[in-house]
């Protein structure tokens, strides 16, 4: 299972997602892509999404390659879940890429809400 997970650089990613996430014994850490883990440059080329079992979007703050990513992962036909921060908007153009939409007020609330996407795929496959 490779779930990775899309995000905008205009916010501190580090410590409001990435911390989190590796933090929480109950998600699956081998299957779990962070693209600016270890190198802040992003090289995924299009070919990269076709690989995917699922794209976890953080959409709380708008970002052009954010855009690309999706579109890439749209195209390739990988399923792609959008999750955000309560109180951020996100743009209304990502309904052209999914219909699921995931709000969280804090940090144990966005584990929840992985963990159960990592559920349900692993239940997929």
């Amino acid at each position: 299972m490779k779930i990775y997970t899309a995000h905008s650089r205009e916010f501190d990613y580090e410590n409001e997602l990435y911390q989190p996430i590796r933090s929480a014994e109950q998600l699956p850490q081998s299957d779990i892509i962070l693209p600016h883990e270890n190198d802040k440059a992003s090289a995924n080329g299009r070919d990269f999404y076709k690989q995917l079992d699922l794209v976890i979007a953080e959409v709380s703050y708008p970002a052009t390659g954010l855009g690309i990513e999706l579109g890439w992962a749209f195209d390739s036909g990988v399923p792609i879940v959008c999750i955000y921060q309560s109180g951020k908007h996100y743009s209304g153009s990502l309904y052209a890429v999914t219909k699921q939409f995931y709000e969280y007020h804090n940090s144990d609330e966005l584990i929840s809400i992985i963990k159960t996407l990592c559920q349900n795929i692993a239940e997929q496959n």
